[in-house]
């Protein structure tokens, strides 16, 4: 493929003058087997390039484990995007946000209690050369100078919002230049922090959603000359847990986009298809309170979470029919959805029960944090012996950041990072009783000062003002369920437990998981983890891809976090529901 240049206020492509017409798509938060679909339904809208960030948490799991398989099979989802015609702008952090969690660094650096993150940090810079190291020479041979689609790749991400230290993004651009990235290498930055994530001598671009020629002008203040781009146009937004669904009028929208491209400058839409944070993968803010993303990472895109075409999509390809060669191909359908109401989840294995086979105990005299078992996801269960009867107060120093408590087993609250709870009181039945304490990690935060976000019990925990030790630790990552000691249904259970079903299929297609009725926990269907629900919402259904599913027997998994209805039930259905839209 022809090589991006830099020519004055200009970029050019083979020597002909070029407009970037891009729009983000996140390879792992789509099934690699939707990954042509949806880099068709671009190119189909009129886009001439994708973008993705590169989720380093994913990839390199453990300092000694690197992956490039499967749905991290980035170098093939670099050939299909060649494939299809289209150019790529890789974003590979090696911090990313994107609502992602931790913003793509992987939680074990944060096992070293004195590391700084984003920083000249030695402990730091190790690693992400190590990272580097790992990721790119398998890239390399689809750079544009190479004959490959990537045009420019990204420095760091959104600097200026968190940092002004200059050397440290020039030390990420020497790196990736060292290791064999030549292609042009560019920042991006919302308007007013342009001066401080900047890199000089590196293209500058800058991100916003409206009032396209303020940005504009305030980058062409910051760059006198260069191309202008929009690296990140905002046409819709994520949701939290507890609020709305959020959405933008595609109308609106569209009128924003024409306003920008009417100015001659390139563009990224985010997002051109949000995807799904499967698993335990979302994100969450804390800006003196922590607010955890939710699973569906919808966006209010073009293409909806299922990689359906929107209102949205079709009034921007419209708007992009104005400025560049749209496709003659008729703009693609909706893909074929199925229904399975009223599944019936017949089976249970009550949490506390499978202990043996979810997590090894590990003793220690404090709780130890999530990081310092060496798990990145999931829950940590800790539990202690309390030496005398009578009314108590339990308080905990630090919950990261939902903690159910139960006595001798039995549940008697939950304390909520959210909440800024700290303290719980209840009554022990006896000395030798047993607190245990499951503690959710429900996203670590992708953005701002709060990133060095630690799970599980940071700092003491009193009972009666006096401090608990003796503790025993166990990481429950819930990677694999297979060994769960499964019995019939029975009455509702009190506590956590695991609810498993079968539902049989002539032929697989996308659907959405409804649980209506229930409360807290998380999916899985055919052992592929789709997410959380929570009855607070917004969101309350989970995206099913397709691929996930099989012809005949299919099982679901069901993680209930509380009590159970008597009734386990659970839909599959044709559509979603993310909830209202208004507060």
């Amino acid at each position: 493929m022809p090589v991006l240049q830099i020519e004055g206020d200009d970029f050019t492509l083979g020597g002909e003058p070029f407009r970037i017409i891009s729009g983000g798509l996140h390879y792992f938060r789509i099934h690699p087997d939707h990954w042509a679909d949806r880099l068709r339904k671009a190119r189909l809208m009129g886009l001439n390039t994708v973008e993705t960030y590169v989720p380093w948490n994913l990839h390199q799991p453990q300092p000694d484990t690197f992956r490039l398989d499967a749905g991290l099979d980035l170098p093939a989802f670099l050939d299909l995007a060649a494939a299809e015609g289209l150019h790529v702008l890789l974003r590979p952090g090696p911090y990313i946000c994107a609502e992602w969690e931790g913003g793509g660094l992987p939680s074990w650096l944060l096992a070293d209690p004195h590391i700084r993150l984003r920083s000249q940090d030695p402990a730091y810079l190790d690693a992400v050369e190590g990272y580097f190291t790992h990721l790119l020479p398998p890239l390399l041979d689809r750079l544009a100078t190479r004959g490959g689609p990537i045009l420019a790749v990204q420095v760091e991400n959104e600097y200026g919002a968190y940092g002004d230290d200059t050397a440290h993004l020039a030390h990420l651009a020497d790196l990736l230049r060292r290791l064999g990235v030549d292609v042009p290498l560019f920042t991006c930055d919302q308007p007013a922090d342009l001066e401080r994530g900047a890199l000089p001598g590196t293209l500058a671009t800058a991100n916003f959603g409206s009032h396209s020629r303020r940005g504009l002008a305030a980058l062409r203040a910051h760059q006198p000359t260069g191309p202008l781009m929009c690296s990140e146009f905002w046409n819709g937004w994520f949701d939290r847990w507890g609020s709305h669904h959020v959405v933008r009028d595609p109308g609106q929208a569209a009128e924003e986009l024409d306003d920008l491209l009417s100015t001659g400058a390139s563009v990224n839409l985010y997002m051109f298809h949000g995807g799904t944070s499967f698993g335990f993968t979302n994100g969450a803010n804390d800006k003196h309170t922590y607010r955890p993303t939710v699973s569906s990472y919808d966006y209010d895109a073009p293409l909806d979470e299922a990689g359906d075409p929107t209102a949205k999509y079709h009034t921007f390809r419209e708007v992009i029919a104005k400025y560049a060669p749209v496709p003659a191909e008729p703009a693609p359908g909706r893909g074929p959805k199925l229904a399975v109401p009223g599944i019936t989840l017949t089976e249970t294995a009550p949490l506390f029960d499978n202990l043996p086979f979810l997590g090894t105990p590990v003793p220690s005299e404090e709780p130890l944090t999530m990081e310092g078992l060496g798990q990145d996801f999931g829950f940590v269960l800790y539990e202690t012996v309390l030496p005398a009867a009578g009314p108590a107060v339990l308080e905990l120093e630090g919950v990261r950041d939902r903690a159910q408590v139960f006595v001798d087993r039995q549940p008697v609250g939950v304390l909520e990072r959210e909440n800024h709870e700290h303290a719980i009181a209840f009554t022990v039945p006896r000395a030798g009783t047993v607190l245990s304490l499951l503690v959710e990690n429900q996203g670590r935060v992708n953005y701002g000062a709060g990133i060095h976000d630690r799970k599980g019990l940071l700092g003491q925990v009193r009972l009666n003002g006096t401090r608990l030790t003796g503790w025993t630790n166990r990481a429950l990552p819930l990677t694999s369920l297979g060994s769960l000691a499964y019995g019939s249904g029975g009455p509702p259970a009190a506590g956590p437990a695991f609810h498993r079903g079968t539902f049989d299929l002539d032929t697989p297609a996308d659907t959405f998981v409804h649980l209506p009725g229930w409360t807290k926990g998380n999916v899985w269907v055919n052992g592929f983890h789709l997410g959380r629900y929570w009855s607070r919402g917004p969101q309350r259904s989970l995206y099913v891809p397709g691929p996930v599913l099989r012809p005949g027997p299919n099982d679901i998994t069901v993680l209930e976090l509380h009590a159970t209805r008597l009734a386990r039930t659970v839909d599959l259905r044709e559509g979603p529901d993310l909830g209202p839209t208004e507060e």
